[in-house]
């Protein structure tokens, strides 16, 4: 059938769930379904819909039902700029949740019930096979629990995406099962969603091409900050607490983790890795080109233009490297703990104690949510934080006396980096960590002010433990609030 067709079946009031962890989104059932609501709201019906996802999405779909008025709920993650503003102008009920979160709350019937689910794929069968594009999500839990599912069948993904995908999904408790990944390039599923054929209610033929990011090249900074990761993992390895040949690498989206991924497969002193992350991004080829990469498992495929071409192109001979898993698996935290992964992931901000905001700015409002970096980082072997120490040419320090929001608390956080420097803040008591922090990781031109705070919080405060000067712990975010800028 046609878009407007099932625009036409899906409702009014109720919960939609779509696929999409970064790509592989429904494109044009969404656009269609975004101008029936906005037609209905306009006519004076009542318009009220929940949107479930794996992770972000797109335009195409956030963004036209954000524009529509009558998205009313949106989880767990977003990075559109009309919905995140909406969000913000508090229009829109947001859910930042763990991605591990997801699936448990929606079989508990925590979250409203799925009316329909809207699923890219790249093949569908009679007796229910569905064939998911370039990521898994949520998508085989969505189909699961959804009362109607509704397929996008995009023939700009390649067919032969059919056999990357490994479909596994845990249990409900008590009758839980072990998850037997001890491999990275273990395979315990099937590489395509069953589903109730009568539940499949309509099928959309589309062609249109996924919207590709673009990932600035790493700059100094970004590259300095590689480096001392990869200075800390040698080191690491040097003690004896890494393995030679290493552990599992996990890297959030984004520039500076991607940089880092870069920095690790130009560096002679490192051999072959494998990777257990939610993501891959054009770094992946770095690692390939240099002989670096045995295996690596995903929920999503992130690529740029220019890596979506290089996928396309080598598709078959990547079948055998990549697995794309759902965020079930790929997010699990007895997985992740018992593989012992090194989960490198960014923050807007850090704290000189070691706590990170990944989501807000000035304490209130949403960037894009904490998606899976909290999955990783209270589970991982080890917890690697970045960030630039600056921002906005220096208006900005990422290191505050006190962050704004709390994302990842200190007992998560193990390693800090900024391009000034690493800190290793396992084994240290807070007073300890604030002094390393301050001076290995913050600017310059923050360095002495930050100081200055530590040692009058620790000469004013009744606790002497985590001291804070409370009438002032928020002072830089203020000044910026007030003036642009955090330099006093």
């Amino acid at each position: 059938m046609s878009a407007e067709d099932v625009a036409t079946r899906l409702p009014l009031v109720g919960t939609i769930a779509t696929s999409g962890f970064t790509t592989a989104y429904p494109k044009v059932i969404p656009v269609a379904y975004a101008r029936r609501l906005a037609e209905a709201k306009a006519s004076g019906q009542r318009c009220a819909v929940n949107l479930y996802t794996g992770a972000s999405t797109g335009e195409e779909l956030d963004g036209e039902l954000a524009r529509s008025g009558a998205l009313r709920k949106r989880l767990p993650f977003q990075s559109t700029p009309d919905l995140r503003n909406r969000i913000n102008a508090g229009e829109i009920e947001f859910i930042d949740m763990h991605l591990s979160h997801v699936a448990p709350y929606i079989e508990h019937g925590i979250l409203d019930p799925i009316d329909a689910a809207i699923i890219e794929a790249v093949d569908v069968t009679d007796d229910g096979r569905i064939y998911l594009s370039t990521s898994s999500g949520m998508s085989p839990t969505f189909i699961s629990y959804a009362s109607e599912v509704y397929i996008e069948l995009n023939t700009s993904q390649p067919v032969e995406l059919k056999g990357f995908h490994d479909i596994f999904l845990p249990e409900l408790p008590p009758h839980g099962r072990p998850i037997h990944i001890n491999h990275v390039d273990d395979r315990i599923g099937v590489p395509y969603v069953r589903c109730d054929p009568a539940k499949i209610k309509g099928i959309v033929v589309t062609d249109v091409r996924e919207k590709t990011p673009e990932f600035k090249a790493a700059d100094d900074t970004s590259r300095a900050i590689g480096e001392h990761v990869l200075d800390f993992i040698l080191h690491e390895i040097a003690k004896g607490r890494l393995p030679k040949n290493y552990l599992p690498f996990q890297a959030g989206v984004g520039n500076v983790a991607n940089a880092a991924l870069s920095c690790l497969a130009q560096d002679s002193r490192f051999g072959r890795i494998r990777m257990y992350t939610e993501v891959l991004q054009d770094s992946v080829f770095d690692l390939i080109d240099a002989d670096k990469l045995d295996c690596a498992s995903t929920s999503a495929l992130t690529f740029s233009a220019a890596g979506v071409e290089r996928f396309h192109r080598d598709i078959d001979d990547l079948r055998a490297r990549f697995i794309i898993r759902p965020q079930e698996i790929s997010n699990n935290p007895e997985v992740i703990r018992r593989m012992g992964i090194i989960a490198m992931n960014t923050a807007l901000e850090a704290d000189i104690y070691g706590n990170v905001n990944s989501t807000h700015v000035l304490g209130t409002q949403m960037m894009n949510g904490i998606g899976g970096s909290g999955d990783f980082a209270r589970n991982a072997y080890v917890t690697i934080f970045m960030a630039p120490s600056i921002a906005k040419k220096g208006a900005i320090s990422t290191i505050v006396p006190m962050v704004s929001h709390v994302d990842h608390n200190e007992h998560s956080t193990q390693i800090l980096v900024t391009e000034q420097g690493l800190a290793d803040l396992r084994g240290l008591c807070p007073r300890a960590r604030a002094e390393v922090v301050i001076r290995k990781c913050a600017h310059p031109m923050y360095r002495d002010a930050l100081m200055e705070y530590h040692e009058r919080a620790l000469a004013i405060a009744p606790g002497k433990h985590t001291p804070h000067d409370l009438a002032r712990a928020f002072e830089w975010h203020l000044r910026l609030r007030e003036k642009g800028t955090m330099q006093g």
